[in-house]
Parts: structure tokens; sequence; C-alpha cells
């Protein structure tokens, strides 16, 4: 790097200088949007800048797949490899590269062509990036298409039996803070204002909310517990790190309608006396991104967020931060240490967030749907938001169906439907002359549902009682010609890849999960496989520090239940062979 470029690299990261290590994460993505790589020199000038040891500097790059140690070519073509996308085609275009002409290959020395554990698009599988930007695989027949391609960006479906969280998405376009408040938005702010902070907590608490991305931790409850914490600094965080293979919930809701999400955290904070929010948004969504930048200046300009809000004595900022390619940072602890500037390794708990979370300091984390369905309940009132759903599972969910599905889309639907209506009635179901083999609930951290299950109720309890999770909403349809071998070895490939080995349990299980189920699809076993299997996976789910380790047997042992034949038939076809 030369002198110029030192100096630029330098004035790029001024703004960051006096936040200290903070703002580590944001002067790496300032770095590589502006040099496409974090160069050596680059990661000094950072070093120097925010006070932070080489070594940290260099560890916390190595941490994230997103960031770049290398010059790389002009242009980066993500193709998502999950079993959806797989399904639908990637690797088929993976293997293209080689088959390529010439001519195009000249061209290709252009590109970076990287596989994607997922890019959160599943509904448009087989999903391919460029440039951050999603394109619609269906209209490229070639790589020359690929490569010159022009297009727009692929529409997503969204419908449903209702339209709470959804209303104001599927317009393929995001909705403005004019369009919003016409359609009532920010009202349950101003209601909110008006109203005591512990008001606010009773009404969530009464409403029977509970996080949507898989915990199903009492919203209420969560916020109770910081507002009575001691000390004034206190926190407010949206979690859109959604990275779940066959989830895209949150990025429709963040893309069509920001100022849902944004209203929701300012109510959040007034109800606990926070005064600084932040918003981690997933580093694949750039889109989300800049949409939710958009909005937080939309809403800033009209005095939704800032000083004296609505001409109150209420103050609060939200700050944008993204991640940088590493799938535990949806873990809560997690995503504060990478909001401060570190690797994302989960904290043990406790402490809980709600005593000590960012900072140290007092702190409430939801993720997007979650958010979204405050203003809705404030707006609509408890009563009315608990009409619909169960007694136990009060209001609305989002489900994100993909797969071998003839209408893959974002879903919104009351608690209580079953899971043939979601597949058939809305989803148009299963593709003519083919028949369901399994589905898969809850994404990669989920549990497979065979077909004599699709009368069951989409409710907290229903699907419990039927050792099923509901997870964050992801519903993967698999038709019967499906290698489910194959669809196991990418999710435990998934898990293998995304553990950040901090705690031995999930570090090691992971790899012996991933080594044991490629030797089953390969034809290679030994007798005792199944049983060690089992062991393994028992011992993560056990002594696992966070979810990743505790949830990456999950759908693996649904599946050990369901098609037993799969684990033991190789051994028996071989006759024992282990060559």
């Amino acid at each position: 790097m030369t002198y110029m470029d030192t100096e630029a690299i330098r004035n790029t990261l001024m703004p960051f200088a006096l936040q200290g290590r903070t703002a580590l994460l944001p002067a790496l993505h300032a770095v590589q949007d502006y040099h496409g790589y974090i160069s050596k020199d680059s990661a000094a000038v950072i070093s120097s800048l925010l006070n932070i040891p080489l070594a940290d500097v260099f560890g916390v790059i190595e941490f994230y797949a997103l960031f770049n140690q290398s010059p790389v070519k002009k242009t980066i073509i993500h193709v998502c490899n999950d079993p959806v996308c797989a399904m639908a085609g990637s690797e088929s275009i993976m293997k293209m590269v080689p088959r390529l002409t010439p001519a195009i290959n000249q061209t290709l020395d252009q590109f970076t062509v990287e596989r994607a554990p997922c890019l959160g698009l599943c509904e448009h599988a087989p999903a391919i990036m460029i440039k951050d930007k999603p394109i619609n695989a269906q209209d490229i027949q070639t790589w020359q298409d690929l490569i010159e391609w022009k297009g727009k960006s692929p529409q997503s479906i969204v419908s449903g039996d209702i339209r709470w969280l959804t209303k104001n998405c599927g317009n393929n376009a995001p909705t403005s803070l004019e369009n919003y408040q016409k359609n009532g938005g920010y009202t349950s702010l101003e209601k909110a204002l008006q109203s005591t902070p512990q008001q606010i907590i009773d009404w969530i608490k009464q409403s029977g909310l509970v996080g949507r991305g898989g915990a199903a931790f009492p919203t209420g409850i969560k916020w109770e517990g910081a507002a009575r914490a001691p000390g004034e600094t206190k926190y407010v965080v949206c979690n859109g790190d959604e990275a779940e293979p066959g989830t895209f919930k949150d990025r429709v809701i963040m893309e069509d309608d920001p100022h849902l999400v944004i209203e929701g955290m300012i109510i959040n904070a007034y109800a606990i006396g926070a005064q600084k929010g932040f918003f981690y948004i997933r580093g694949e969504y750039k889109n989300a991104y800049q949409i939710i930048l958009n909005a937080i200046y939309e809403a800033e300009q009209a005095g939704y967020l800032g000083n004296s809000i609505l001409s109150t004595n209420f103050n609060f900022e939200i700050e944008v931060r993204r991640g940088a390619g590493a799938y535990i940072c949806g873990e809560e602890t997690a995503l504060f240490e990478s909001i401060e500037g570190k690797r994302g390794f989960p904290r043990i708990k406790p402490p809980f967030p709600t005593s000590q979370g960012l900072y140290g300091k007092p702190t409430v984390i939801n993720n997007v749907e979650t958010l979204s369905n405050i203003p809705i309940i404030l707006s609509l009132g408890v009563e009315n938001y608990r009409a619909i759903g169960s007694e136990k599972s009060p209001g609305s969910k989002l489900f994100c169906i993909s797969g071998d599905i003839q209408k893959p889309g974002l879903y919104e639907v009351p608690f209580g439907v079953t899971l043939r209506h979601l597949i058939e009635n809305l989803a148009g179901g299963i593709h003519p002359g083919h028949t369901i083999k399994g589905i898969l609930i809850g994404g990669a951290a989920g549990a497979f549902a065979s077909p004599d299950q699709l009368d069951v109720k989409l409710t907290f309890e229903d699907l419990r009682s039927a050792d099923l999770p509901l997870g964050s909403g992801v519903i993967t349809v698999f038709n019967e010609t499906r290698n489910m071998l194959d669809i196991l070895t990418r999710l435990a490939h998934f898990f293998a890849e995304e553990s950040c080995g901090k705690c031995y349990p999930c570090q090691i299980g992971t790899q012996r999960q991933l080594e044991i189920i490629q030797r089953m699809e390969e034809n290679h076993i030994n007798p005792s496989d199944y049983e060690t299997l089992m062991d393994i996976g028992t011992t993560m789910t056990d002594t696992s520090l966070c979810g990743l380790g505790q949830t990456a047997f999950s759908a693996m042992k649904s599946a050990m239940l369901i098609w037993p034949e799969l684990f033991r038939e190789s051994f028996r076809s071989t006759g024992g062979s282990h060559d």
C-alpha cells in the first residue's frame, strides 16, 4: 500500500478514532469497502487509531468470514449451497466453471466465485448475489448471463391469513416514512409517550408476546428485568443477524417495512429507560443495512429519534452495526461481543443481559420480528391482539416456506393453524406428481416432521407435544426423491463450519458429527456409528455453552428417529466392509 493509500485509509478511519475498540468492526468494514480487502498496513493503521493491540485486530479479522486479508477480484459472486439452494441447482452452477470457454474464463478473471452457507434468500433458490445484490437465478441460463446481469432483484411472495406484521410488505420497495404514517405508523409511539413505562411493560406482559427468534422467552418479563435493574445507562439491541438456513422473514421486514422495527425499538427504549440502541444487521444483508440507515435518518428528521422526542423529555438514538459473516453472532451475548469489537464468542450465563449485557450494562435484546409486534400490540390493544392464536400462543407468526413447494415465500398466520394449511392451502402444496418425504421445522437447528404430522397445530404448546420446535419459523419441504443423507451432511457441515470453537463439546462434537454422516453418505460405516452419533449429539446438547451446540444435533436426531434405515443401511449393504 502506498503512502497516499495509507493516508486515505487513515482519513477514512478518523471518524472512528475516538470511539475505541467498539468501532473495530465499522472500521474494518470501512477499509474493506474502500480498498477491497484489509491489508497488514491497514490493520496496523486501525490498531494505532483505535488503540487496540494488532494481534487482537487480526484475531477479529480472522474470526469473521466476510473480511478479506488479501486482494480479491473486482466482483464477488456468492452462490449459496445450503440444502434448499442445493436442491434448486446451486451445485450445478458451481460445476459449470471448469467447462467454460476460454473467452468466458478470461472474463471470469475479474470475478471471485464463493460458496456461501446461506444468503437468507431461500425463497429465491438457488440464491446468488453479485456485489451484495441478489439476482433472479431463474433468468440465468449461462455464466455469460450471470456476469452480464443487469436485471432487477427477485420479488418475494408475502401473503397469509392475516396481515398485521406484513401489511406494508410485498410491494417490492421499502415503505417510506410518509406511507408508514398514512397506515398508522408511529401512533403507537405517541400512545406510549402518553403512558408510563410500567404501563407499557404491563401491556407487553399481558399480550403474551414471547421472543420470535427461537428461544421464546416472555418479552414483557425481559423488559421488566432491565427496567428494574440499577443504573442509569441501559441499552436496547435489535438482533437482525438472521442466518438460520431457511429463514428470511427478518430480511423481508427490514427491507419492506423498516419503520415498524424502529418504532418497536423506540417504544422498548422508553419502557426500560434506555437512551441508546444498536441495530445489528447480518453482514450479508447489505440492502437491508442501507434501507435501515435511511429509515433511521427519516425518523430523526421527523422527530421520532434524537433529543426531546415528540416534544417530551425522552431522548433516544440508534446506531446501526453490520455483522461480518458469523452465524454465532445471532446468539445474544456473542452479538454483544461483536458490537464491542471482539470475536463473537458467547458469554457464560448468568449474569443475564437484563442485568449485565452490552458494555456490562442492563440490556434488552430482541429480534426483528419480536420488536415488530410492539407497535401492533399498542395499536390494537391487548384484548384484540389476544383475540387470535391460542391462550398460550397469542397473536400471529411469520413462517418462511421453501424447498419442494409451489409457492415459496413469507406467510403470516394466526398461531393455531395446521402445518397442512400452511403448506397446502397457502404455499400451494408440493409439486404435482410428488409426495412429501419430510418437513424440516425450525431450520438447521430444528427437527424433521414426517408426513403423518401435517395436522399438528402451529403453536408453541402443540409443537412441543409433538417433539417439534417452532424455532424462528422455518418450514422446509422435501419430496420423496431427495437424498436425506446429503441434506443431513450439508446441515452437519454448516454447524461444523459455524462453531466458534469456544467450548469443546460443540467444537469437537460438530466435527465428529460431520465425519460420521459423511462416511454414511459414502456408504462406509462402522457398526458403532449410530450409537456413537447419538452419544455425541446428546453430549453436545447437554453440555454446550450456547444454543449453537445445544441444537446442532436436533435435526440429525429427528432424522435418526424417522428414517433409522438411512443410518444402518450402508453397513448392511456393504456386509460390514470398512474400506
